[in-house]
């Protein structure tokens, strides 16, 4: 599980990633919710709480566990109803982000037809009507999916230039919500090409609600095995190094098998460290985690549902106008 989950609900209104919201939020139990309950219909119709309250709350972060119990008891029965009324509130926002998620798989399918239509004339399976466009006699778009990619921020500098030659016969991008849970999965559609034998490659991202706020954050994700053809792995290369033998003097060729950057990482599994781990390996795991996470929103929200925008450098233009 990731220990700083990132609320996939707000979303930015520019073209970069939405910034997680990382911040932990902490629902403090009340023992005496009964006696809570009894005073907070009182307590709403008061004025505002006294400006001893409104010091001391403010320094709340850090304080002893025994602050709390040190106020006054008519002070703990206004707190215990605020966190009453934060529990209703909770309640209340856990129900607004599954009916999201609900929405959200409506519109998909809604959305279907429209990249359906949106493949095959890409794939120049269709030649699109005088309504959608002037014709014109040329079969599909060649590398509409690289150029796509190639001209998002992010996506940029995931491409090598040997990603390139593979991401030309990327067919199709689409996105399908998961039977078996809250999430969804970005399917990858390859036609025949000479680096894997794999038609489809997914990236599935799975949510969990967050039992403090309500909120839907990310829980997981994972990739798929990609069926490299022989000497055709990308996300690898070979280093060669010489080596000279120190009694006889002979020198010998040693070739290394050694990770590389490649857009096709994408893929692999990011092992989650224990919360407790503090070490450098695990912070970097969380931030590549983070960025994955990020990455598979920004498929999710933009990349996918305006392709055509990413492809003709749309968003560039607006941002050139303002």
């Amino acid at each position: 599980m990731d220990p700083n989950p990132i609320d996939i609900q707000k979303k930015e209104q520019d073209d970069s990633a939405p910034t997680p919201q990382n911040t932990p939020i902490f629902a403090a139990p009340i023992a005496q919710k009964s006696e809570a309950q009894k005073n907070a219909a009182q307590i709403l119709t008061t004025p505002a709480l006294t400006s001893l309250i409104q010091g001391r709350l403010g320094s709340l972060a850090g304080a002893p566990s025994g602050y709390i119990e040190s106020l006054p008891k008519v002070v703990r029965q206004r707190l215990a109803a605020l966190q009453f009324l934060q529990s209703k509130h909770t309640e209340l926002e856990a129900k607004f982000h599954q009916e999201i998620l609900e929405i959200e798989k409506k519109y998909s399918l809604l959305y279907k037809p429209l990249y359906d239509q949106r493949h095959n004339i890409v794939s120049g399976k269709k030649e699109p009507s005088e309504d959608e466009i002037k014709a014109e006699n040329v079969k599909g778009i060649d590398s509409f999916w690289l150029t796509a990619l190639y001209n998002h921020p992010q996506t940029r500098e995931m491409i090598t230039e040997r990603d390139s030659s593979a991401l030309e016969a990327l067919d199709d991008i689409s996105i399908s919500y998961l039977e078996d849970g809250p999430g969804f999965q970005i399917n990858f559609v390859f036609k025949e090409n000479e680096y894997f034998t794999n038609s489809v490659l997914t990236k599935t991202y799975r949510y969990q609600q967050s039992e403090s706020s309500g909120e839907l954050v990310f829980g997981q994700s994972e990739g798929c095995k990609i069926d490299w053809k022989p000497e055709m792995d990308l996300t690898t290369t070979v280093e060669t190094k010489k080596q000279r033998h120190k009694t006889t003097n002979k020198t010998r060729v040693v070739k290394k098998v050694v990770p590389t950057e490649s857009f096709f990482n994408l893929f692999e599994k990011i092992t989650i460290p224990e919360d407790d781990d503090l070490s450098e390996e695990a912070e970097e795991a969380r931030e590549r985690l983070e960025a994955d996470y990020e990455l598979g929103e920004e498929f999710k929200e933009k990349i996918v549902p305006r392709a055509i925008d990413w492809f003709t450098g749309q968003p560039f233009k607006i941002r050139k106008r303002l």
